[in-house]
């Protein structure tokens, strides 16, 4: 977190240099201090890691905003209709998350997700327990999960 707070500082520096508060100049003043800092990151042993972090944080928040839209989409969708296409249940998935804050995250975000809710983890923290709308396929359900649990973890390790 330490290198996000160098770039809102640079950001704000060059807001203040430039004496021109406004939305835009102040994501140029943060992309310039993301760029400052990777090219100075070899040299600060606590910037190691922050350019690489910062372009995998926004595949990952465009993916999830695309499975949101998805997730909203199709149970848009199953309400109108006159005859509904739910098959609801309970899946354990099995968890590679081993913190509480990875696990906390994780489950945070599938229940933010439409048409599933995080329920609980196991008390080994190894399986989190989800209800989902849509159960046709268990095993795929588990890999859409999985692959959620993935990009987490590439950003919050």
């Amino acid at each position: 977190m330490i290198p996000f707070a160098w770039n809102v500082i640079l950001a704000v520096l060059w807001v203040v240099l430039t004496a021109e508060l406004t939305v835009l100049n102040l994501v140029f003043g943060l992309v310039l201090g993301y760029l400052a800092l990777a090219i100075v990151q070899s040299q600060m042993p606590a910037l190691d890691g922050y350019a690489q972090w910062v372009p995998r944080l926004i595949r990952f928040l465009l993916f999830y905003l695309g499975e949101i839209a998805k997730s909203n989409a199709r149970v848009a969708y199953d309400v109108v209709r006159p005859q509904w296409d739910f098959h609801p249940g309970v899946v354990g998935v099995p968890l590679e998350a081993s913190s509480d804050g990875e696990i906390t995250v994780l489950a945070n975000l599938i229940t933010l997700t439409p048409g599933t809710l995080s329920l609980d983890v196991s008390t080994d923290r190894r399986v989190l327990y989800i209800h989902t709308m849509y159960i046709a396929d268990e095993a795929a359900f588990c890999a859409e999960i999985k692959e959620l649990e993935r990009r987490v973890l590439g950003v919050m390790r």
